[in-house]
Formats: structure tokens, sequence, C-alpha cells
């Protein structure tokens, strides 16, 4: 089926496809977020993002399904991890090579990725395992949406307004700002360095907790999961613009809706490679991600 032919002949399916890729925007925005306000501010891609958000559903699964804790309280420890996580990735990883140069940074951050998948799979092997939730299929209209995407999405605004207040209201969210706006900003304002990197990398930690969250409930988990979602928040952090927040949001639900509708006309894997596609065309046309300044 192609694309005109979906358009013309079931365009239901075409608006069920849009929908979706709209729900699924939201859990990688969230992620994208969160790479990119650690990068605004310590100037370093984590390469292992994904894979500590892959770290946090494995606990909420052994938390929940192993030993029956409620699924609020076991996604409360998995964001809980999430922070420490965060944190511990910068003080133990971060930290000793933050003025090293960028391909030392890439280089030990792309070590932990493979030391995390590795260890992974030499506790729970290679198995899917399942969060099992009785959750319905909702009809709008003739269009089915699974419930969990529904709730996910409305999770991840929520989260993401949160952290927008966060970074406009609060003294720290400014100094965040500033920082990744102009590092020489910092000294100006008196703000420590050091309490402004840990409590950006917990910040971003926490995001990778409560997307784990909300990943749980609508995938299995397994230790390469972050090859399927690490590609993907790397391309839409690069397509908006390193750094840039609002970039990454606006990509995030562009490449979830060119998955989504190319998943629909053709198939899941033409998806991603329309979405990779793109991706290297506008590289060419604006190396800097869509919403970078022109200089």
């Amino acid at each position: 089926m192609s694309l005109v032919d979906l358009v013309v002949n079931n365009p239901l399916l075409l608006a069920e496809a849009a929908l979706n890729g709209l729900l699924l925007g939201g859990v990688l925005a969230l992620l994208a977020l969160g790479l990119n306000l650690i990068f605004g501010v310590l100037d370093i891609v984590w390469i292992v993002y994904v894979d500590l958000a892959m770290l946090c559903m494995y606990l909420i699964y052994f938390t929940v399904q192993v030993y029956g804790w409620p699924l609020l309280l076991g996604a409360a420890a998995g964001i809980a991890l999430g922070v420490v996580l965060g944190l511990a990735v910068h003080l133990l990883i971060i930290t000793p090579i933050l003025n090293s140069p960028p391909v030392n940074q890439l280089l030990a951050t792309g070590g932990l990725l493979f030391f995390i998948q590795s260890f992974a799979t030499f506790l729970w092997t290679t198995d899917h395992k399942t969060v099992r939730l009785s959750l319905p299929t909702l009809e709008f209209g003739g269009m089915f949406v699974s419930f969990s995407r529904l709730i996910a999405f409305g999770i991840a605004v929520l989260v993401m307004i949160g952290l927008y207040l966060f970074l406009t209201r609060t003294y720290i969210g400014t100094a965040i700002r500033a920082v990744s706006q102009d590092r020489g900003a910092m000294a100006l304002m008196g703000a420590n360095p050091q309490r402004v990197y840990l409590v950006t990398s917990a910040v971003g930690g926490m995001l990778a907790g409560v997307a784990a969250a909300l990943l749980i409930i609508q995938y299995s988990v397994h230790p390469f999961f972050g090859a399927a979602f690490g590609p993907i928040t790397f391309m839409i952090c690069v397509l908006g613009g390193l750094g840039n927040m609002f970039g990454a949001f606006v990509a995030a639900f562009i490449m979830s809706e060119i998955i989504s509708i190319g998943g629909v006309a053709w198939s899941s894997e033409m998806g991603y490679v329309i979405a990779f596609a793109l991706f290297i065309v506008l590289m060419f046309i604006r190396p800097g991600g869509i919403f970078a300044k022109r200089q």
C-alpha cells in the first residue's frame, strides 16, 4: 500500500496512524529533552542515556511483576533509580573527563553503554520481560487507541510542563538555562558550577526514569532495548539542534509521525528508513539542526 492509496482509500487508518504517532512522540520527546538538557549544560552527549532508562525499566519489571509491588510504587522506584544513575554517571564517568577532548568523552559514555548491555545480558539473558497490565483499547470514531499509550502521552506532557516550569520559575532552573546558552553567564550569576552540573544530571536521570515507567507499560524490556530507542533519540536531538529544548520537542513529533505513518503505509522498517533518510537530507541543508540559528 502506498501513501496515496492510504490517503484516498483508507483515511481512517491514516488518521489512526497519525494519532499513534502523536502519542509515541510524547515519550520520545521526554527522552530527547532529558538528553538535550544534559548536553546543553555539560556539552557532552550521553550515548548511554537510553540504556539508563533500560535499567530503570528492569527495576520496575522486577518490583511489579516479580515482587508484586503496585505499579505506581514500582514506577517511583524506577524514577529514583534514574536520579541515582544520573548522579553516578556524572560523578564517576563525566567529572574526570569533563575537560577532555570530545572523542574521549564519546568513548567513555560509549564504553559504559556496552558494559551495561553486556552486564544486563549476563544477569537477565536476552529474554524479553513484560509488565502484564489489563488495559483496554479505546475506540474513537472507528479508530482504535491503546489506553496505555494514552496514559503515557498524558503523563509525558505533564512532566514536560513541569520541566518547563522548573527551568523558567526556579533559580537553579534559570541557572541551568543560562549555562546552556552561555557558560560565562554562570560566573555572573554566582552559580556554583558543580551544583548546576549535579542538578542537571539528576534531572536528566529523573526524566530517563519517568520515560522508563511510561515505556514499560507499552514495550517489553531486554538488554538491547537502548539499541531500539537510542539512535532515534539521538537523531531527534541532532535534528532539533543539540542543546535546543524546543527543537528537540518539535523534532520528536516530526520523527514519530514519519515512523508511525510510514509503518502503516509500508512497514515498520520502512518507517525508520524514511525517518533516517529525511534526517540525512536535513543535515545537509541545516547541519546544526532545523532550529539552529543561521550564522
